[in-house]
């Protein structure tokens, strides 16, 4: 796969729905990725067009898929009861049984792995918090997808950490949110970055536990995020990067407003090709 164009897809839970609207816009204008990379809910996205096709109908699976996970509330919004029993030790199943569902019905089944997925290349990202690193499943044939989706998506308190072979595997959007350095490693071209983040903005005097935590956290991901284009500008690999927004902050949890943020996601995306330069070819190019 090397010297193709690579899709790299951020985490924001319901957001992603920003993602199927950029997508269709992309694979209207002409560019249709060898590379697929996600984390979180941009794995989500990520292994729907890796398994159904880069193509309309990969969108329309994107599309079903948030229209299920919607239907079925696939979580719940009220997550400070949930952390509150998980901080009292009493399991939380529901939301990962109902994601796990999801995925299966979705044809991503227990058996598939890495290896069977033809046409694309598919890298997922998680975080081992036993080792302090992230991780990237598609680097081996015979891993597991659903295993790789599951861990991805592990959000507390929604979906506890998954514990396999010594780590203890969570959402990669703690250490990767927008993973264009794990893209690097299937030595692309180009990428292509779609970011969900939602920076929030507080003001320099805002006082309690609130904003010192969303400041924080603000901190960490930008942190992050300067990173990994740091890394890929050391690699020579230009990213054409597309922030995508809703007009009102959107909870991880608020996938009743996909077919909102689908619209709204294809729209920016629209806009973002257009003011994007275009590629002459050489006079000897042939193709």
């Amino acid at each position: 796969m090397a010297g193709k164009l690579a899709l790299v897809m951020s985490g924001g839970g319901a957001r992603g729905a920003l993602e199927v609207g950029a997508v269709q816009a992309l694979l209207e204008a002409g560019y249709k990725p060898d590379i697929l990379v996600g984390t979180s809910i941009g794995a989500v996205n990520a292994v729907c067009l890796a398994l159904t096709g880069v193509d309309e109908q990969g969108v329309q699976k994107m599309k079903d898929i948030f229209r299920q996970a919607a239907e079925v509330q696939v979580l719940p919004r009220d997550y400070l009861r949930l952390a509150l029993r998980a901080l009292a030790k009493r399991p939380v199943t529901e939301p990962s049984r109902r994601i796990r569902e999801l995925f299966i019905a979705s044809g991503i089944t227990p058996e598939l792995c890495f290896g069977d997925i033809k046409g694309v290349r598919l890298l997922l990202v998680a975080t081992d918090l036993n080792h302090f690193t992230r991780v990237i499943y598609g680097l081996k044939p015979d891993e597991s997808v659903l295993e790789a989706a599951m861990a991805s998506v592990a959000l507390p308190p929604w979906v506890a950490p998954i514990e396999k072979n010594g780590m203890l595997l969570m959402d990669g959007g703690v250490v990767s949110n927008l993973p264009l350095e794990p893209a690097l490693s299937a030595k692309p071209r180009e990428i292509i970055a779609l970011d969900v983040k939602e920076w929030r903005d507080i003001p320099e005097d805002a006082n309690g536990f609130g904003p010192l935590f969303n400041k924080l956290f603000n901190t960490v991901q930008k942190r992050q995020f300067d990173l990994e284009f740091s890394v890929a500008t050391a690699a020579r690999v230009p990213v054409r990067y597309i922030h995508l927004y809703a007009d009102q902050p959107v909870p991880l949890y608020a996938f009743e407003r996909w077919e909102e943020l689908i619209e709204r996601g294809y729209n920016q995306a629209q806009q973002a090709i257009r003011e994007w330069p275009v590629k002459r070819k050489r006079w000897w190019t042939f193709a």
